[in-house]
């Protein structure tokens, strides 16, 4: 059973190892394992000097994380949107996208979303661009939030992924 969930965030840097390894494990036993996608998630940008690791814990475990980059113009691009198994439906990756949105709301962002997954984004104010694509093998649609100072975004009843 789920306890108090707490939302975290830190640049990789100053991520404890155990908490980072634990952000990794889960995104591989999602990305990789789990839906079959051989690639690796190690690509270098969680390091980059302004990217940001979000996750949320249940008492020492990491239960969801997302990352938000730095990307030309100003823009920051949120990834690797992720919950475990034994998680899924509670709410935890719409409080992430929350926090993140309402932490920079003056901000523009970008995300590569997995076909299915549009509708919900798109309950965060994102907007499907250009045409679908396959990424190892999962169709995906560029999505852009155009920046939204003092929107105030929380999750609500719709945000349940």
């Amino acid at each position: 059973m789920l306890r108090a969930m707490v939302v975290h965030h830190a640049p990789w840097r100053e991520i404890d190892p155990v908490v980072g390894y634990h952000l990794l494990a889960l995104r591989s036993a999602v990305f990789v394992v789990e839906q079959d996608c051989v690639y690796l998630d190690a690509d270098g940008r969680d390091v980059e000097p302004a990217a940001v690791q979000w996750w949320v814990t249940d008492a020492d475990r990491v239960v969801a994380c997302l990352r938000v980059l730095d990307e030309p113009a100003g823009v920051r691009r949120i990834g690797r949107v992720v919950t475990a198994s034994v998680a899924r439906g509670r709410g935890l990756a719409g409080q992430l996208m929350a926090a993140v949105l309402a932490d920079d709301p003056g901000r523009e962002f970008v995300l590569s979303a997995q076909e299915h997954l549009t509708g919900w984004y798109a309950g965060f104010g994102f907007v499907a661009e250009g045409e679908p694509y396959v990424e190892d093998g999962i169709p995906h649609r560029a999505m852009r939030r155009p920046a939204r100072p003092g929107d105030g975004l929380t999750p609500g009843a719709g945000f349940s992924a």
